[in-house]
């Protein structure tokens, strides 16, 4: 690896991140303005929850085919995002964005004039084609505006990808109360149009004030199955994918566990969103570690532990002789979001580390496959939690029923543990390695003798020897004694 020499002299090593710098004002304003892409886009998605299902069963529909048409968006975002990622430098960052938020805008809107629909199977059948292009373009807005975050702010990927993950999560937790509080003042029509209006509003916004990072993609050899295929890339995926299972896992089913309590509507709804709220507090930490010598893998190990006595406490699990107590499950959904900020912040941040070390350029390219990987496998795990949960609950019941959610985070616990310790030892060998290739090349400067005093050199090492850990540069060391 070649190196560089700064203005005053001294070298510096590709790839490697200087001091970390403030931001200017138009990366703030970059930063709030994709920041309210995810809150906008989040919101139009959960909009409906509170409202959707009396009105689809005055329609005739069952349970099981509303839960369908909510959970289409995340099979639809699981497929499409990847896909996003990969050719987001074809289709051009800033107008994927713009395209998404527009389409998930005005299929939002749309969605509320579905009430005018008598036919069951018409007022489904549109129902899931609204919902599938609205997911698609939601997944290309938010492909698009994690890819341009990580490309725009490379010195700091995890605070500011955490800072999306914050209005990202704000979103879900805001969007079925304004759809609640909207359904009740103009019925069902006024909450799509009034948050698909606001999405239309970020639109606009972005189109005139988000530069165009269009001249900084070019066509690399970024490939979506090499990246699967990294080791550690794939882990973080899995663990994605099984710590948003565990979120929607809850999501499906705590109410009927919290009933024992007869709490209000109130009281519930606060429950729900206390794991969303921690996690939405400590992700902008979490990512701020990470950016500052924390190890990511060692974050996701912590949040795998955290998640795992979260669940213990919420159920309570099945082994620890106690019933259902009510302060128990509050602490335990405060210690799951906390473990699910350092999971999902974490991985992410491990993804684009690993893909840059295993060959893959440090572009938008990659941070937008990265991204699609993400989010597709956010959503499976969305998908599949809701879904292993009411088929646990209702053959098994609450507390035996988190021994899913407890085994699957102890496997990825046991996984991240294993490359931690394979990292460590190859870290150690590389190391050992390097240090003899550098040894072994060292040449010695014959000393001199002055008219009046010795001069000494010292070891000098090659440009080449060592340079990629950044332990040795090309200086040569003085000793001088004075005196005869």
């Amino acid at each position: 690896m070649a190196s560089q020499q700064n203005s005053n002299g001294s070298e510096s090593l590709p790839g490697l991140k200087g001091a970390k710098k403030k931001f200017t004002r138009q990366e703030w304003l970059t930063l709030y303005v994709l920041g309210s892409v995810n809150l906008a886009s989040t919101i139009c998605i959960s909009v409906q929850a509170p409202f959707y299902p009396a009105e689809a069963e005055k329609k005739g529909a069952s349970s099981t085919i509303y839960g369908l048409v909510f959970g289409v968006f995340e099979i639809v975002s699981f497929l499409s995002s990847p896909i996003f990622g990969k050719y987001i430098n074809v289709i051009g960052p800033k107008f994927m964005l713009n395209a998404g938020i527009i389409t998930a805008a005005l299929c939002c809107i749309m969605f509320g004039f579905l009430d005018l629909i008598n036919s069951l199977n018409e007022f489904v059948g549109f129902s899931f084609a609204v919902r599938i292009v609205e997911a698609l373009g939601a997944s290309a807005a938010l492909t698009a505006a994690f890819a341009i975050t990580a490309s725009v702010f490379k010195d700091s990927i995890g605070t500011t990808f955490a800072t999306l993950e914050v209005f990202y999560g704000l979103g879900y937790i805001i969007g079925p109360t304004v759809g609640g509080f909207a359904f009740s003042l103009g019925g069902f029509k006024f909450p799509f149009i009034f948050t698909g209006s606001f999405l239309v509003i970020i639109g606009v916004t972005v189109y005139f004030t988000l530069p165009s990072p269009e001249s900084e993609v070019e066509q690399t050899n970024a490939n979506l199955i090499a990246m699967i295929t990294v080791p550690s890339v794939f882990m973080n995926i899995m663990a994605v994918m099984i710590t948003s299972s565990s979120m929607g896992y809850y999501a499906a089913i705590l109410e009927p566990h919290l009933r024992e309590f007869n709490l209000t509507p109130v009281q519930i709804g606060l429950m729900f969103i206390v794991s969303g709220t921690m996690y939405a507090i400590h992700a902008p930490l979490i990512g701020w570690l990470c950016d500052h010598g924390i190890k990511p893998k060692h974050c996701c190990a912590v949040g795998d532990v955290l998640i795992i006595l979260g669940c213990c406490l919420i159920g309570p699990a099945p082994f620890l002789p106690s019933p259902t107590i009510l302060w128990m499950c509050i602490l335990g959904l405060m210690m799951h979001g906390l473990g699910v900020a350092c999971v999902l912040v974490s991985c992410f941040i491990d993804s684009v580390k690993s893909a840059m070390q295993n060959g893959f350029s440090d572009d938008l390219c990659t941070y937008a496959l990265v991204s699609g990987l993400w989010a597709s496998a956010f959503s499976f795990g969305a998908f599949l939690g809701p879904s292993v949960a009411g088929i646990l609950f209702d053959h098994f019941g609450f507390r035996l029923g988190t021994i899913f959610i407890m085994v699957t985070q102890a496997i990825m616990l046991l996984a991240v543990l294993c490359f931690i310790c394979f990292e460590k030892k190859l870290g150690s060998e590389i190391r050992k390695r390097e240090k003899a290739q550098c040894l072994s090349t060292d040449r010695i400067i014959p000393s001199r003798k002055g008219a009046t005093k010795w001069r000494t050199e010292a070891r000098y090492s090659p440009g080449n020897s060592c340079l990629s850990y950044g332990s040795l540069s090309t200086t040569v060391t003085s000793i001088e004694v004075s005196g005869s």
